[in-house]
């Protein structure tokens, strides 16, 4: 593994796609030690000269003295800012840096809103600076979660915290004034899908108080098949054909999507878990 520090003149990543509560990224790194075998980020690595996106990892060390520049600026209205969309902020890497914590200061300062994601535990080091940002705007801590079995976690997120690290410190987090988030993301037909599974992820997020569940499935576009195909071929091979017939393009088959969908509605209802993070939002931003 290699770790680079570099310098950045901007911090913020300003979005094109339209529909999302947020419309700038953040990502204090570039690269994840994650390693998550459906990844779409991988591919923002090639500009580098297809460096690995899991081992070569950028620094970005003064990312949080060009975010103050940014956010004193004469135009900026606070928008929702959303840390760790394409890498984990919290990642190995992070717990020598320390560099979310700078940036989290700088939020303070600003009392700028955030959506956080992650799959680490290394997040609970940062609860102080979280619920103060929290007491003063908007803040959103998601964790994404794609099964309890964590076997099946250590091959597909090998360098994220175990499924149950992640749901008990979210229950932590939602001790704080942060809105919290239990992201099944995505669903992994044939290996994560199964009735049990599902009512299992369902009843953690009404154990750990979330504040909205949401599910989505996995899709497959562009490099993501092929690495993908190849982490079942390897490791559930007798998956790989079901994979095949279900996903003759990006998505998975409408009727397999509708089926699950429908169960998990009904466990939602059962564990009266809502799954809309809408009514959370700041007023200027629904």
């Amino acid at each position: 593994m290699k770790f680079t520090e570099i310098e950045v003149k901007s911090g913020l990543h300003e979005l094109k796609r339209r529909g999302l509560p947020y419309k700038y990224d953040l990502n204090i790194y570039r690269g994840c030690t994650n390693g998550c075998k459906y990844c779409y980020a991988t591919s923002s690595h090639k500009y580098l000269g297809n460096k690995d996106f899991e081992k070569d990892i950028y620094v970005k060390r003064n990312i949080a003295q060009v975010l103050d520049e940014e956010l004193c600026a004469k135009g900026w209205q606070k928008d929702i800012i959303n840390i760790g969309g394409v890498c984990d902020s919290y990642q190995h890497v992070e717990k020598d840096t320390k560099l979310m914590r700078d940036v989290l200061k700088v939020m303070i300062k600003h009392k700028n809103p955030v959506i956080i994601s992650t799959k680490s535990n290394l997040i609970l080091r940062d609860l102080d600076l979280i619920d103060n940002l929290a007491k003063e705007t908007y803040v959103n801590i998601a964790f994404s979660i794609t099964s309890c079995d964590e076997k099946l976690a250590s091959k597909l997120e090998p360098g994220a915290s175990s499924p149950e690290s992640r749901f008990k410190s979210l229950s932590e987090v939602a001790k704080t004034n942060a809105t919290t988030g239990f992201h099944f993301m995505p669903i992994l037909p044939f290996i994560a899908d199964d009735e049990e599974t599902l009512e299992q992820l369902v009843s953690w997020a009404a154990e750990a108080k979330v504040d909205y569940m949401l599910s989505g499935m996995l899709y497959l576009t562009g490099g993501i098949k092929k690495r993908y195909f190849s982490f079942i071929e390897k490791e559930y091979p007798e998956f790989l054909d079901a994979y095949v017939n279900l996903y003759p393009k990006g998505g998975a088959d409408k009727n397999y999507k509708s089926k699950i969908h429908n169960f998990l509605g009904k466990m939602r209802k059962k564990y009266d878990v809502n799954n809309s993070y809408a009514k959370f939002l700041p007023k200027n931003q629904k």
